[in-house]
């Protein structure tokens, strides 16, 4: 048996541009597509911390170092410039493998710059 379990994370990017009218898809600065292990052309879905919005699309390449989100094609009408999103992908994991399984979970400073990379989503407590 499979799991669909929690692969990568980009955590609270704020988006850069909206190109409505660009072929579609979600330019992700490759910086962080490396540190989350997401590759290019590889489904993922974005949640907007700003208004609820929640999508699937897939990831291409941004400019390397330049803190790029951009929501392309159809998505821009679900995003704004500056709306904080999360990013995340997934993955088939056999069953034998998911007490070992740790995802990539990266954190980002206000210019979308890595700040932190952790493998694991702390317990929630009261």
């Amino acid at each position: 048996m499979f799991r669909t379990l929690l692969k990568s994370k980009i955590h609270r990017v704020k988006t850069t541009q909206c190109e409505l009218h660009y072929e579609g898809s979600c330019a992700i600065d490759e910086d962080l597509l490396d540190a989350a292990n997401i590759a290019e052309n590889e489904q993922i879905h974005i949640w907007n911390i700003d208004n609820g919005e929640r999508f699937v699309t897939y990831a291409i390449k941004g400019q390397r170092g330049s803190g790029m989100i951009s929501v392309n094609g159809s998505a821009a009408r679900r995003a704004a410039v500056g709306d904080l999103l999360i990013i995340a992908a997934f993955a088939q994991v056999h069953e034998s493998d998911v007490a070992e399984h740790q995802p990539q979970l990266v954190f980002v400073d206000e210019h979308n710059r890595q700040t932190e990379l952790r493998h694991k989503v702390p317990t929630q407590t009261l």
